[in-house]
C-alpha cells in the first residue's frame, strides 16, 4: 500500500462501499486475538464441540489470523440482516406442532456464496482504488472467531448466547471478513456491553444448550443436534426439539435486542419453497430428487435428504397424532436408510405405534 495514501480516506471508502453493496456495517480490527485463546481452548477441552473435530483440528489458529492467512495486518468485519421481510410469524409457527420451524437465516439461498460474492467485490474495489493488495475472504468457512474479530472491530457485542448483537440490527445478520495485508487504522471496539443481567436467551432455549452465560455446549444445541451431528439424535433430547428441523432461533427470538433487528433487503434471501410456513406432512413427502431440486442453492442442502428426513421425523414424533401424521411416518418405516428407519420407529412408538 502506497504510504503516501489517506488510510483514513480509504477506510471511509471501504466502508461507503460495503453499504453500497448491501452490507448494514463494517469496520476495521487487526489480527490480535490472543485474549480469547484460553476461553477457545476451555470450551475445546470440554468437549462442548462435539462432533465437529474441524474446531479442534484447527486448535489455535482460529486466534491467530496471521497464521491462517501470513501477513494479515487489517481485517474489514462486515454484517449483512437476513431476515426476510414476508416470513410467517416465527413464534406462530413454532407453536404449530404440524408446522416445520426452518432457521431463519436458511429460508432463502446460501449465504456463504452471496456474503463472498460482495466480500470479493469489495476487495476488487478497494484494488482499483489503491492497487493490487494481498486478501482472503472469508465467510463461515474457515477456522476464523468471526464473532470476536466484530466484537474487537466495534460492530456489537457478544450476546450470553454467544452470538454478536448490534444495538440497531439486533443479531439476525451474517458475518464476513475480508483479510487484507494493509496497515489501516482500527475501529475501536465497544466501551459497553449491553446484556446486563438480562438471561432470557439462558432461560428459553429449548434444550439448556447455554449452559453458563457466553458457553454453549453444541452437543445439547438444536442447531447442532439438526445441521452439523451426523448419526442418531440422542433419545432424551428429541422431544425438546419440538418442530425444529433445521437449526433454532429461540435465542434470539426471545432477545430483547431484536425488537431492532433489521430486515434485509437482499433478493437472495427471500423465501424458497414457502419453507416459512409448511407442514412436516409436506416436507417428509419429498424424494430425494425433490429435495435436491427445491433446496438446490440453499444452505439446507449441505446436510442431504437422509438427515432432512431424520430431522423430519423427529418434528413428527412431536407432533399431535393425526391420520396424517400417521400416514406420513408409516410410508417411510421401512425406508432405505437405517438412520432414517430408527427415527421413523421412535416417532411411531410417540404415537403409540409399534415398531
Amino acid at each position: 500500500m502506497d504510504e503516501t495514501l489517506d488510510k483514513q480516506a480509504v477506510v471511509a471508502d471501504i466502508k461507503r462501499w460495503a453499504g453500497e453493496l448491501g452490507f448494514a456495517r463494517a469496520a476495521i480490527t487487526g489480527p490480535d486475538l490472543g485474549h480469547a485463546e484460553a476461553g477457545m481452548l476451555a470450551w475445546l477441552e470440554a468437549g462442548y464441540h462435539g462432533e465437529m473435530d474441524y474446531m479442534a483440528r484447527h486448535g489455535l489458529k482460529r486466534a491467530r489470523p496471521a497464521e491462517l492467512v501470513p501477513g494479515t495486518r487489517s481485517i474489514v468485519s462486515v454484517i449483512l440482516p437476513y431476515l426476510p421481510p414476508s416470513a410467517a410469524a416465527s413464534e406462530a409457527v413454532l407453536a404449530d406442532g404440524g408446522k416445520a420451524y426452518v432457521s431463519r437465516y436458511a429460508l432463502g439461498r446460501d449465504y456463504h456464496k452471496v456474503l463472498r460474492a460482495r466480500l470479493q467485490a469489495l476487495a476488487d474495489r478497494l484494488a482499483a482504488r489503491i492497487g493490487p493488495f494481498g486478501h482472503r475472504v472469508f465467510v463461515d468457512s474457515a477456522p476464523v472467531l468471526e464473532v470476536e474479530l466484530a466484537k474487537q472491530a466495534g460492530l456489537g457485542w457478544r450476546g450470553k448466547h454467544t452470538l454478536l448483537i448490534h444495538r440497531d440490527h439486533g443479531s439476525f445478520f451474517f458475518l464476513g471478513e475480508l483479510f487484507t495485508d494493509l496497515d489501516l487504522p482500527y475501529d475501536a471496539p465497544l466501551p459497553v456491553e449491553h446484556c446486563g443481567r438480562c438471561t432470557r436467551c439462558l432461560d428459553f432455549c429449548p434444550t439448556k444448550a447455554i449452559v453458563a452465560p457466553y458457553t454453549v455446549d453444541a452437543r445439547r444445541c438444536v442447531s447442532y443436534l439438526t445441521i452439523e451431528l451426523k448419526g442418531s439424535i440422542p433419545l432424551e433430547l428429541r422431544p425438546l426439539i419440538g418442530n425444529r428441523v433445521y437449526g433454532c432461533d429461540d435465542c434470539q427470538l426471545v432477545c430483547p435486542w431484536n425488537r431492532f433487528a433489521a430486515e434485509s433487503a437482499e433478493t437472495d434471501f427471500q423465501i424458497r419453497n414457502g419453507l416459512d410456513d409448511v407442514t412436516l406432512v409436506e416436507l417428509f413427502a419429498w424424494s430425494e430428487a425433490d429435495f435436491q431440486r427445491n433446496l438446490a442453492g440453499s444452505a439446507i442442502y449441505r446436510i442431504g435428504h437422509e438427515r432432512w428426513l431424520r430431522n423430519l421425523a423427529v418434528g413428527l414424533g412431536n407432533a399431535a397424532t393425526t391420520p396424517d401424521v400417521l400416514a406420513a411416518l408409516n410410508a417411510r418405516r421401512d425406508d432405505g436408510s437405517e438412520l432414517v428407519r430408527e427415527h421413523v420407529a421412535w416417532a411411531l412408538a410417540r404415537h403409540g405405534v409399534a415398531a
